[in-house]
Parts: structure tokens; sequence; C-alpha cells
């Protein structure tokens, strides 16, 4: 998400906003910036491994949502690990991690709350994202249940490591056997993660239907209404739907509150500065202009110097363009402004016209 952010260019203390902004997005092509930015990862995860004297990493955000397209096209072969819950057993987890916090929220009032919340954005736009980008089938995606993990373990573990390519450990879903080994102690040493999960040497089920005491009814209601009932039989939780419309005496629609959700992208979109794809899926294939596997110098590879420069000149005049545009628009904008407020004093004053002609003409012709 950072080597996506560069692009955000916000104020730095030395300056020059606008030129690095012109640069990452008008200047620099977005194949030459994608090959960097996929150059920097592998060294980055290259020296995690060597370091750590690990064979694999694995990269976990719930945020990923925010950077699908991207990670899709600096790594399209990379593997993906959906991790698919109860939503209401979400919100749940959500809500106690607050409260341990030290930030006890009242989820009922932030769903419908219309101010800016990215942890709001997280169990909603976030959701319907990571939704739509594992609905498909795709040999590089895997599903993983929540409920089946928990349930289940080792089976769930060694289907999960056939799909990573790598053997099966003994006894590797009892993590807490490895609690104080160098990896674990890298783990907890950042800091992130679940701060529950210290609590247990193993998955455990106590967590599976805690939503029924974690969450209040408005809470339920207000979270059903707002994501709809259709996520919750396209997710495969038609029972724990039905339990809850049980609970709070409602039978949901099954699509999602629109307005409420449109609100919630425009401001994420807004607040980051991203555009995603409508309802989009993963795209395993490389895209155009990008190697399926990391090149070996990392940048412009396959790429005609003539065609670059060309591009870089067109792209820099369509930013002089549009911030030519841009200014013609905020002048036109401060003039319409001017005009109006003009018009409402003239309006307040008895025979305002009048007033302003006499006025005018004594600046203008210098007589009484």
């Amino acid at each position: 998400m950072s080597l996506l952010d560069l692009k955000l260019t916000p104020q730095r203390p030395y300056g020059g906003t606008g030129i690095l902004k012109q640069f990452y997005n008008g200047i620099l092509p977005d194949e030459v910036f994608k090959q960097a930015c996929r150059s920097y990862a592998l060294q980055v995860y290259n020296g995690l491994l060597q370091s750590s004297g690990a064979k694999i990493v694995i990269d976990k955000s719930p945020r990923y949502y925010y950077a699908l397209e991207f990670i899709d096209s600096l790594f399209p072969h990379a593997r993906r690990i959906g991790l698919i819950r109860n939503p209401l057993s979400i919100i749940a987890s959500y809500k106690k991690v607050n409260d341990r916090g030290g930030e006890p929220s009242d989820l009922a009032a932030d769903l419908w709350d219309p101010r800016f919340n990215i942890k709001i954005a997280d169990i909603t736009v976030g959701l319907f994202r990571y939704l739509n980008y594992f609905k498909g089938d795709s040999p590089y995606a895997y599903r993983l249940y929540y409920e089946r993990l928990v349930t289940a373990p080792r089976d769930e573990m060694m289907k999960l490591c056939r799909f990573l390519g790598i053997a099966y450990e003994e006894g590797l879903e009892r993590y807490g056997n490895y609690m104080d080994t160098a990896k674990a102690g890298l783990y907890f040493s950042m800091g992130v993660g679940d701060p529950y999960v210290n609590g247990h040497k193993e998955a455990h089920q106590d967590s599976v239907d805690s939503w029924r005491e974690t969450l209040s009814k408005e809470e339920i209601e207000g979270y059903c209404r707002v994501i709809g009932a259709q996520v919750f039989h396209d997710l495969g939780y038609g029972e724990q739907l039905q339990e809850a419309e049980r609970l709070t005496g409602v039978q949901f629609e099954l699509e999602p509150n629109r307005e409420l959700m449109q609100l919630r992208t425009r401001q994420l979109e807004e607040a980051t500065g991203c555009k995603w794809e409508d309802s989009y899926g993963l795209c395993s294939d490389a895209p155009s202009g990008l190697p399926s596997e990391p090149a070996e110098d990392g940048l412009g590879q396959g790429i005609d110097p003539h065609v670059l420069q060309l591009q870089i000149t067109l792209r820099s005049l369509e930013m002089r363009l549009e911030k030519s545009y841009a200014s013609q628009a905020q002048l036109r904008s401060q003039l319409d402004n001017m005009k109006a407020k003009i018009n409402r004093v003239k309006s307040m004053i008895p025979f305002g016209n009048r007033l302003s002609h006499w006025a005018t003409h004594y600046l203008i012709g210098g007589k009484k």
C-alpha cells in the first residue's frame, strides 16, 4: 500500500508536491512504475526470507482490499488466501478488539454516521471488494473458511499446504508449540495481529458463535440492513442469517443499502485518491506490458525508448492542459461567487440597483 501511495504525493517539508504529483501521475509511465515497485518488493521480501531463514513469506492485511488491482499487476502468479468468516462474527471481533484497545465504539451509530471512518469502510466496502475478488475460480486463489479451520484444523492445514505447494509438517496447527521460536518472536515483536492469539495454543471454537453475546440487537439489525441478506447466502452463512432474523424480528432485504454503500465508497476514494474497477475479480494473468516473471534488471524491459519518450511528452502535455482547465474552473467559480454576493447585497438595500449605478457613475466620472 505504501508503494501505491507514492502517487498520492502528500505535503513534504522540502516542498515539490506539485512536481512529484505530476511525475508519478503524468510523466512516469505506469509500466515503469509497476516494474520498479515489483523490483522493490522482491528485494524486501527476499531480504526478509534470507534474514529469517524462512522459505515463504506471507504478507497479510485485512486492508489489502485497498490495493487488489495493484497486487495483481505486480505478482499475477502469487498465491492468494481469502479468509472467510460469518460477517456478524467479523464485526463482533472488530468490536472486541476496539474495546480491548481502549477505543469502545457504538457500532450501531457508527454504521449510519455520515462521517468517514476507515473501520466502517473495512466492514462495508472492504467486505464487498473481497467478495467479488474471490468469487470466481482461479488456480491462484484459495478460500479458507474460519469455521472449518477451527473445527478440523489439521485437515484444513493439510489442504492449505497442498495449495501452497509445500509439505505439511505434523503439529503445524498447534501454533502454541512455536511461541518461543525466533520466527514467532519476530512476529510478536511487530505488535500486530490478533491481540487474543496469546491466550490459546491452538485453534478453538470459542468465537464461532460469540457474536450472539457480543453484539446488541441494534448492532445486528443495523449491520444486516447495511450489507443486505444476499452476502450471507453468497458466503454460505444462510443459517446464521436466519438466526439473526429470529433475534431481531426483522426479515432483511437481499440487496445492501445502496445509498450508504455508495457514500462509503466515495469517501474512501476521496480519502485515498484511488479509483477501483467495479466488481473487480481476481486477475491471474500478467497484464499487457508486464512480464509474467520478474525482470532481471527490473526497469524498462520490453519498452521501446522512442515510444517511452513520446508517452512522457504526451502525458506531460495532458497534465499541463488539465492544470489549465482546473485554473479556469477555479477562477470561474470565484467570479460566480463574487457576483452572487454582490447580488445578495443589492437585494438587501432599498433602491440597490439605482444606488449602485450612481456610485459607479461617481467613481468613474469624479462627479457628485
